[in-house]
């Protein structure tokens, strides 16, 4: 059996519904193998972000390397890295020629900022042209491009910028917006996708983490950007669907159960 490793840069979120718990669970959920080099720890749950405690860089840097000596890493992400440094250290550590989903993190659904203000022109002047995707929600293309984003018409504008940064493709996701249907859009080199499911009348901690993860592993496992960006889709929207709630009653995203309409791809053997 031939396994696909893909890896992630991210912080911790100890209550399990974002982050390194999120990603490894939903790369679990596709059949391929997490890895993960924790950039930092965090004091969360989904109603609040407590503390946050960036990793050493050089220990950034240590887990990156040892993971891709020891496995043929098929596809990375980053989520939250916090400060310049840990951006910085993540971008060289990663091989050249690694398909890596950016998920520009900056701050967490209840708020709490994660990424450094002054770490952001290093992820833009490091990560993105490194980018085979880079996966902004409409406040992060705003940071980002400096322009509003709300409309589709503003998402592809920012979508643009983002590929004259350097990014290959941009996924800029609508779940933040109004409206009947969640509209992302996607932009690369054969044109602009939209992306559209259900709005559903709640906020979910990680779907943006879960999204990105699923993209990750299905790049991972050989399918090309615009099948793995679908197939990501229809696995964040059942995970949405299927969120679990937290005894807050707020809800986390749920990647145990992508297998649920409407998701649109197969589930690997075995899978629940």
């Amino acid at each position: 059996m031939t396994v696909a490793y893909v890896l992630t840069c991210a912080g911790s979120d100890p209550s399990g519904g974002a982050g390194i718990q999120v990603d490894l669970r939903t790369f679990a959920a596709l059949g391929a193998w997490g890895l993960s080099a924790i950039t930092a720890l965090t004091a969360q749950t989904p109603a609040a972000v407590r503390a946050t405690a960036p990793v050493d860089p050089a220990l950034v840097t240590a887990q990156i390397e040892a993971l891709i000596e020891a496995f043929p890493v098929g596809a990375a992400k980053t989520g939250m890295l916090s400060t310049a440094a840990i951006c910085n250290a993540v971008a060289n550590a990663l091989p050249d020629d690694l398909p890596l989903v950016v998920d520009p993190v900056m701050a967490a659904t209840s708020g709490g900022r994660l990424l450094d203000a002054d770490a952001v022109g290093v992820l833009i002047g490091r990560l993105l042209p490194r980018a085979a995707l880079v996966t902004p929600n409409l406040g992060e293309a705003e940071v980002l491009t400096g322009i509003p984003v709300r409309t589709i018409d503003e998402m592809r504008d920012a979508a643009g910028l983002l590929r004259g940064l350097g990014a290959r493709a941009v996924l800029v996701k609508g779940g933040h917006g109004t409206g009947p249907e969640a509209v992302d859009l996607l932009v690369d080199d054969d044109g602009a996708l939209p992306l559209g499911g259900p709005r559903y009348p709640y906020e979910v901690h990680g779907s943006g983490c879960c999204l990105s993860a699923a993209i990750a592993a299905r790049l991972a496992q050989g399918a090309d950007l615009r099948t793995a960006v679908r197939d990501g889709k229809a696995v964040v929207t059942a995970a949405i669907a299927g969120a679990v709630r937290a005894p807050d009653g707020r809800r986390m995203a749920n990647p145990r159960s992508p297998w649920a309409p409407p998701c649109g791809i197969s589930p690997p053997p075995g899978a629940p």
